[in-house]
C-alpha cells in the first residue's frame, strides 16, 4: 500500500514551533506576518526577514519531533510512505521519514538572491531573538536568503512535481495539521479526491477539506497517528 502524508504547520506546532499565525513570544507581534513571509517584505526590509528566519531556523534545530512525526517515520516499517510537507523545518527527516518533499522550501538551506549560488558559510548563533540583522552578502554582491517560498513566489518545480507524482500514485492520502487555505499546495487533497482516492484528514479544527474528506478526525497528529498504519488498509475496504 502506498501512503502519502500531506503535513502543515499544525504538526510542527505540537513540537513547539511557532507559526506565522500564532507567534506567541510577542517580539514580532507589532509586524504584519506578511512582512516576514513575502517577497515584498524581504524587498522592503531584508534585515527584519533575515532576523526572523535565522532565529526560527535555530529554534527549529532545538525542537524535537513529536510522536506524530515519529509515527509517520515508523510507518515505513509497514507501508510505502512519502511525505509532502508545507513546513520548512526538518522534523520529518529527524523523525525517520526517508522521502520528504518540501513544497515550500527548506529553512536550513540558504542561497544568493542574485546568482542563486548555495551559501554554506557559518551563520551567527543567536541566543535570543533579534528584530533586525543584516543578511550575509554573496561574493557576487547579492544578499543571502533562506531557500523558502514566500508569498509572491512560485513553488520550486522539482519538489512540486514530485508531490504531484506521489499523490497520483498513492492509495491513501493522510492530511495532517494544515488549514487547507494556502494554494496551490492546498489543492493537492482536492486532486486526490478527484481521482477517487481515500483522503483522511486529521486536524483539531474544521477546515475547507473537512466536508469532502473520506474520514475527518477532530484530533491532533500526536493523538491520531501512532498506530494508524495498521488501520489504513481498512479505510481502503
Amino acid at each position: 500500500m502506498r501512503v502519502v502524508v500531506f503535513s502543515g504547520a499544525g504538526i510542527s506546532a505540537e513540537s513547539g514551533m511557532p507559526t506565522f499565525r500564532d507567534e506567541d513570544d510577542g517580539l514580532w507581534s507589532r509586524y504584519d506576518p506578511y512582512e516576514v513571509s513575502s517577497i515584498d517584505g524581504w524587498n522592503r526590509n531584508p534585515e527584519l526577514v533575515w532576523g526572523w528566519y535565522l532565529w526560527h531556523q535555530q529554534l527549529a534545530s532545538r525542537i524535537e519531533p513529536n510522536s506524530g512525526h515519529r509515527a509517520i517515520g515508523d510507518w515505513e516499517q509497514h507501508v510505502d510512505v512519502q511525505v509532502v510537507t508545507q513546513n520548512v523545518d526538518d522534523l520529518h527527516e529527524r523523525a525517520g521519514s526517508s522521502i520528504v518533499h518540501h513544497v515550500h522550501g527548506d529553512m536550513f538551506v540558504f542561497r544568493c538572491t542574485a546568482c542563486t549560488k548555495p551559501y554554506t558559510e557559518p551563520l551567527p548563533q543567536l541566543t535570543e531573538p533579534v528584530l533586525e540583522l543584516a543578511p550575509p552578502v554573496c561574493e557576487c554582491g547579492g544578499l543571502i536568503r533562506p531557500d523558502v517560498v514566500w508569498f509572491g513566489e512560485d513553488l520550486p518545480e522539482v519538489p512540486w512535481n514530485a508531490a504531484i507524482e506521489a499523490i497520483d500514485n498513492a492509495d491513501v492520502l493522510v492530511v495532517v495539521g494544515t488549514s487547507g487555505v494556502v494554494y496551490p499546495a492546498a489543492g493537492l487533497p482536492e486532486r486526490a479526491l478527484a481521482q477517487g482516492k481515500t483522503v483522511v484528514e486529521i486536524n483539531p479544527e474544521e477546515t475547507p477539506l473537512t466536508a469532502k474528506a473520506t474520514v475527518s478526525l477532530r484530533t491532533t497528529a500526536s493523538a491520531a497517528l501512532p498506530g494508524m498504519a495498521q488501520r489504513l488498509p481498512f479505510l481502503l475496504g
